[in-house]
């Protein structure tokens, strides 16, 4: 009897460690990858801007080749946007909410299993003959001191995503016609 209650107290003492440590954590997260492209700024932003393209460069849509995907709002820019649901990915939203032709989308992300909302971008910046491509998402796990833990593993979840999908954009926009 003795050594159950020892057990519990060590289990409910984790669980506490765990609960308030997550006060103690920052909610928010920052996720940034670069890479090179060899085409000019215009080629990429084509792949970006509508959200159709989408499924042949990120790394979710490899993952799960039968997520579901619908579209809303205008083809591409500011509003353009979709929604998918994945057994192995999650379900989730993007809206397109900014949008600089060459230049940049801005975009927020919403995933309905955490209750969070993300917000990033992609920005293109003239590289002698080819784009320097940056991909950003800041992130907020609100004030659940679990998901706060997760912030802690963003980057290297997320930047390995991002990286596989900046290079599968990186092929993409390079593929000669």
């Amino acid at each position: 009897m003795r050594i159950v209650k020892w057990i519990l107290g060590i289990v409910l003492g984790l669980v506490l460690i765990l609960w308030l440590g997550g006060y103690a954590l920052s909610p928010t997260f920052k996720v940034t990858r670069s890479v090179r492209v060899d085409a000019p700024p215009a080629t990429v932003y084509a792949l970006v801007a509508d959200p159709r393209p989408w499924k042949q460069w990120t790394v979710w849509n490899r993952r799960d080749p039968s997520m579901t995907i619908e579209y809303f709002g205008p083809p591409s820019g500011a509003g353009a946007g979709w929604a998918w649901k994945s057994a192995s990915e999650g379900d989730g939203r993007m809206t397109f909410t900014a949008a600089e032709p060459d230049r940049r989308v801005a975009f927020e992300l919403f995933f309905p299993d955490f209750g969070t909302t993300s917000t990033g971008d992609l920005s293109f910046v003239p590289d002698g003959s080819g784009t320097t491509v940056s991909w950003t998402m800041n992130g907020n796990m609100g004030s659940n001191p679990l998901l706060r833990w997760m912030t802690l593993f963003a980057d290297n979840m997320v930047g390995k995503d991002f990286e596989g999908g900046l290079a599968n954009l990186k092929a993409l926009a390079e593929k000669k016609p």
